[in-house]
């Protein structure tokens, strides 16, 4: 059991590396990252920040399935 939640950690860590960076390569294209003067907008920040947790929760996650195997 403990080897499967280990891979379950591992699973879902590369699931938010592989998929919220391509996110948010589209967030920053859309229109509304910017405004007229070219200075991120709430909706920009707003991804960022969720692309930063996403990622903590990703070294977390491969953490935390590491100290499961040892």
């Amino acid at each position: 059991m403990t080897v499967f939640a280990a891979v379950v950690l591992f699973i879902g860590a590369v699931f938010n590396v592989v998929a919220w960076p391509r996110f948010f390569q589209r967030v920053a294209k859309d229109s509304r990252a910017r405004d007229a003067a070219g200075k991120p907008t709430t909706f920009y920040t707003v991804h960022l920040v969720l692309l930063l947790i996403a990622l903590a929760i990703a070294v977390a996650a491969v953490v935390a399935g590491i100290l499961l195997l040892v």
